[in-house]
C-alpha cells in the first residue's frame, strides 16, 4: 500500500511519470522504499529545502502506523 501511495504522489509531481520506479526492501521491522525518477525531475520530488520530500515522508509515516512497521523513503538519483 505504501509503495502505491509514493508512486502516485511521485508520478503526480514529475514531468516524466514513466521514469518513476520504486524498489521495496523488506526488513524485519522496517521497509525501505527507494524512489528513482528522471534526472531532471529529482528537484521536483525533493522540493525547495527538502519540503516536498519531508511532506511525502510524513504522509508515508502516517499511513504506515496501521501496519506497525517503520517505512522510510530514500530518493535516489
Amino acid at each position: 500500500m505504501e509503495r502505491d501511495l509514493v508512486e502516485y504522489i511521485a508520478k503526480s509531481l514529475v514531468d516524466d511519470p514513466q521514469a518513476v520506479t520504486i524498489n521495496v526492501i523488506e526488513q524485519e521491522r522496517a521497509t525501505i522504499l527507494e524512489l528513482r525518477v528522471a534526472q531532471e525531475d529529482v528537484g521536483k520530488v525533493i522540493g525547495k529545502h527538502g519540503r516536498i520530500a519531508k511532506a511525502i515522508r510524513t504522509i508515508l509515516s502516517a499511513s504506515s502506523t496501521a501496519s506497525g512497521k517503520r517505512v522510510s523513503l530514500e530518493i535516489l538519483d
